[in-house]
């Protein structure tokens, strides 16, 4: 079965993912703009002044753009609101993601398609066909299972349920990322400990940190683990077939606040999924070649969420679950286009034959390689060498183009 109007939505924090999404893809992206979004903290961020590029590379890479702006709105936050979303509309990104309805306002106001946030838990088709005439999309809420979804859709279908645009109602879901354990993320943790709202983008990720529970009389509660409050990451590359059949058409990669090659390696992963199931392709051996890739980058273990019913799974470490670490090596001096060698000088880590590598830049994104072969600068000449140190100026062979100013980092295998 063929499914229509399928889109992979990719999560953009900086240049190098915005890039790394295009590349890898992406039919999507959506970003915050620091102020007013779920991810205002993040280390890793936009600003307005950063719209038009954004816009532009999303136009040249044939993607839609969609602005997050999924806040609780005080009420002095509703001038910059506007504000934010009358440059949004100047500009012409292609949606925005909202939950506040004096957002949603404003939006039906200046005539920009709207998505309705997750933040909403709307977890019904009567409430989704109560804000019907202001959205166009929906991201349900994450508790839903694939049976919930799929009676959904069904009666989105039966009643010819449309959104403000005319066009049948989208189902948006959350197929792969960090899941909270709050409902549908609305957590008031951060508040209650720092005053620091989550749902301001303030969340300071308390339920990742690990606790000791005891009793009245100070007794320590036996538990499995310290991480008590700290879900796994959802990973539904095993069943994208049975999300298109639910109903799902918009598969939404959580990772605002990861890092570039998170992005790139997780949009190629869900895009070939998405594509082998359209040509009747998919199945278990051709997902069980795509895990070690989603498993090397940053994780905390994986379960399938809420979709299939099953018991969350817990992590059991504080971070990140990879095998790999990331260590940067240097920055890329000179890329010779044409011969496709790279240009390096190591001031920070050491690198040798059979290395995986990642290089990372503003414009070039994340690209991945294997070390074949490298030359390193001895008594002023470029000899072949099998590794380099700290100091060193050196070159190797790298297809992909680069650019000089990105940064070159290994990945190395955690020792179990």
């Amino acid at each position: 079965m063929k499914f229509e109007k399928v889109e992979l939505l990719a999560p953009a924090g900086c240049y190098a993912s915005l890039n790394a999404a295009v590349q890898n893809g992406a039919d999507a992206v959506y970003f915050g703009l620091a102020q007013l979004n779920m991810r205002a903290r993040a280390r890793r961020s936009f600003h307005t002044e950063d719209l038009p590029e954004i816009i532009r590379i999303c136009r040249e890479g044939g993607v839609k753009s969609y602005l997050t702006l999924n806040t609780l709105l005080y009420e002095h936050d509703l001038k910059l609101c506007r504000k934010m979303l009358e440059t949004a509309k100047e500009e012409g990104v292609s949606g925005v993601i909202l939950s506040d309805m004096s957002a949603v306002q404003i939006a039906n106001e200046l005539d920009i398609e709207v998505h309705l946030s997750t933040q909403l838990s709307i977890s019904n088709y009567e409430s989704l066909k109560f804000y019907a005439p202001y959205c166009d999309r929906v991201v349900l809420a994450r508790e839903l299972n694939l049976t919930m979804i799929s009676s959904i859709y069904q009666k989105i279908q039966d009643q010819g349920l449309v959104g403000r645009n005319g066009k049948e109602m989208e189902i948006e879901a959350f197929a792969h990322g960090a899941l909270c354990i709050a409902v549908s993320g609305r957590c008031g943790m951060s508040l209650y400990t720092s005053n620091a709202s989550a749902n301001r983008g303030a969340c300071e990720q308390n339920c990742r940190k690990e606790y000791i529970v005891t009793d009245t009389e100070g007794k320590q509660l036996k538990v499995d683990n310290n991480f008590i409050m700290s879900p796994n990451d959802i990973n539904t590359i095993d069943f994208v077939d049975q999300l298109l059949e639910s109903g799902v058409r918009v598969f939404k990669i959580e990772g605002r606040g990861r890092s570039p090659e998170y992005v790139a390696t997780v949009i190629k992963a869900y895009r070939a999924a998405i594509d082998a199931v359209q040509e009747g392709v998919y199945g278990p051996d051709f997902v069980k070649a795509l895990m070690p890739e989603l498993e090397k980058v940053y994780n905390r273990g994986f379960s399938s969420g809420y979709y299939l019913g099953r018991e969350q799974g817990w992590a059991e470490a504080d971070g990140n679950k990879s095998p790999y670490r990331k260590i940067y090596v240097g920055p890329i001096k000179h890329y010779f286009s044409k011969a496709g060698i790279a240009e390096v000088e190591s001031c920070a880590g050491t690198l040798k034959l059979e290395d995986e590598y990642v290089i990372v830049g503003k414009t070039t994104g994340a690209v991945q390689g294997t070390v074949t072969e490298m030359r390193s600068s001895q008594n002023g000449e470029m000899q072949a060498t099998e590794s380099i140190a700290k100091g060193d100026l050196f070159t190797f062979p790298h297809a992909e183009k680069i650019r000089p100013g990105d940064k070159l980092y290994k990945l190395e295998k955690i020792d179990a």
